[in-house]
């Protein structure tokens, strides 16, 4: 389903739904002394498996749960993975292995890019949009740095190709159970276009122009990193108060303190399970962004700053590879405790 907030529908009117087999999309032309506006027909046949080969990089934790979404759904699929194993799974349902991002692009209509960092992100667009075909569309769900997302988008109108950043939230439980939020930026049209594909990982939500997907996601990072010390922080002073901290994550998670930090890792934490759902080393990436444009908009977060010190005290510990749960190793360091009942006893 792709949402659109009541100002951008007021903004884009009611935007249609792609009935035609192509979509007219208007384009200005500027001169010196006036300015045209003509109507160019982009062929863009309604995606569905009988019509649209797809692509995907990137095939991690999250990456290879969204891909199977789209295998199921019977859409040929041609994925590329720096660690082969990390593929294989996929190949064992269908899916086509690629030896590099061009050649993923050679082979599809759309390709969708989730990887670790903004480096990777330019490194493998520069790939895609050599040759990815006229018309083709790349789709970046990785959480990165909004002006890479409008230079993208600038480099692939350049190739007569589409770009749209698309960046979710919900982690690994989302990507299974195709629950994702898709914070979506890019032209409207194309974005309506993908709702065939997006909608078997979530919903989308339209937030504007190039760009605007990451900075939606960005946002969403700075609720999270503060959500996840608060409730750390709630386990670490029940534990002190000698509550039962089980039944303490029971009893609030009705009430006003309840949230999707505490249902998806409140139990985790009890359990000492540190597997990354979403890794540590990449929320700290996030939250680094996220300072970098606070500081551009001259904006100060302290909230933010103190989750971005403690998570990169994990990283300091060596522990960027477990997931962001594992912030409580962090409090408990700080605080000379541990919630683990086993080694309390």
């Amino acid at each position: 389903m792709l949402r659109y907030s009541r100002r951008l529908l007021n903004k884009f009117s009611l935007l249609p739904k792609p009935t035609h087999q192509t979509f007219s999309l208007l384009k200005k032309t500027h001169t010196m002394s006036t300015t045209t506006t003509t109507t160019t027909t982009t062929t863009i046949n309604p995606i569905s498996p009988s019509t649209t080969k797809v692509g995907w990089i990137g095939t991690g934790v999250m990456g290879r749960s969204m891909c199977a979404h789209i295998l199921k759904a019977g859409y040929k699929l041609t994925v590329f993975n720096r660690t082969l194993s990390k593929a294989q799974p996929l190949l064992d349902q269908g899916a086509q292995l690629a030896n590099s991002p061009a050649e993923v692009a050679s082979q599809s209509d759309v390709v969708f890019t989730m990887v670790s960092f903004p480096s990777d992100v330019k490194s493998v667009t520069d790939s895609i949009l050599s040759l990815l075909r006229p018309g083709g569309i790349l789709v970046d769900m990785t959480t990165s740095d909004p002006t890479l997302a409008v230079s993208i988008s600038s480099l692939a109108s350049a190739k007569s190709c589409y770009s749209v950043d698309a960046p979710v939230s919900g982690g690994d439980r989302g990507a299974r159970t195709a629950c994702l939020s898709i914070f979506a930026g890019g032209d409207p049209d194309i974005i309506q276009a993908l709702s065939a594909l997006l909608s078997l990982m979530g919903t989308t939500h339209y937030m504007g122009g190039p760009g605007k997907g990451q900075f939606a996601k960005l946002g969403n990072q700075i609720c999270i990193a503060s959500t996840m010390v608060g409730l750390v922080e709630g386990m670490i002073y029940a534990h002190k108060a000698q509550l039962d901290v089980e039944m303490f994550l029971d009893a609030i998670s009705g009430g006003a303190a309840g949230s999707k930090s505490l249902e998806l890792y409140g139990g985790r934490i009890l359990k000492r399970d540190f597997e990354a759902g979403f890794y540590v080393d990449h929320f700290v990436k996030d939250l680094g962004i996220c300072l970098r444009e606070c500081e551009k908009m001259g904006i100060c977060l302290p909230g933010l700053g103190l989750a971005h010190q403690l998570y990169l005290s994990l990283k300091a510990y060596g522990e960027g590879g477990l997931g962001t749960q594992a912030l409580v190793l962090a409090l408990e360091r700080l605080n000379n405790v541990s919630l683990d009942s086993k080694a309390a006893a």
